[in-house]
């Protein structure tokens, strides 16, 4: 069924792009407390690690989200056409 496709790669993609916003701004907020919290003498290793995760997390996610984005876009052109297709073949 395409009309179902579509529908999945869309729901996907509002799925996916809100994690990797979430992940995004996890980032940015783990950063600025490892920034100003974090005492200069504690090893840093781990804040490093965390916020690296959390960056190529949300990118990831974006980015399969736009591919999503794109899926759902296609089917749903695909899916106009064949309509117009039938209606010009009706009439």
């Amino acid at each position: 069924m395409p009309g179902a496709h579509s529908h999945s790669h869309s729901e996907r993609y509002f799925t996916q792009v809100l994690i990797g916003f979430a992940s995004l701004a996890g980032f940015v907020f783990l950063t600025y407390y490892a920034i100003f919290q974090v005492k200069k003498e504690q090893p840093w290793y781990f804040w490093a690690a965390a916020g690296a995760f959390l960056l190529l997390t949300g990118i990831y996610f974006c980015m399969s989200a736009f591919v999503h984005k794109v899926k759902s876009d296609f089917n749903r052109r695909a899916k106009q056409r064949e309509q117009h297709r039938t209606f010009m073949a009706d009439n």
